[in-house]
């Protein structure tokens, strides 16, 4: 990926990818495809807009509270708050 979120890679196995995302203010995720299936889980309350080909959108998060999503999703996420906000993701191979 390639937007300005700093990415940290905790887990990387033959069974998950687990990274860690954080957003200052107005930082994204850069346009990417997801490889795999994957859970995403917030680390804060919080609420992210979402790029698509479809358009935009934005989505709130609620801290511990994980959400599912298949393989395929293309998107840019960006932080649509004033603060710093967070989520780790967990890719299933």
């Amino acid at each position: 990926m390639s937007g300005t979120a700093k990415a940290i890679k905790h887990i990387e196995n033959d069974k998950v990818i687990v990274t860690e995302y954080r957003f200052a203010p107005g930082a994204n995720t850069g346009w990417h495809r997801h490889g795999h299936d994957y859970v995403v889980v917030p680390l804060m309350d919080g609420k992210v807009k979402l790029l698509t080909k479809d358009g935009e959108s934005f989505a709130d998060m609620k801290k511990a509270v994980p959400y599912f999503r298949s393989e395929g999703v293309e998107h840019d996420v960006i932080n649509a708050n004033e603060t710093e906000y967070a989520f780790i993701e967990i890719e299933l191979k």
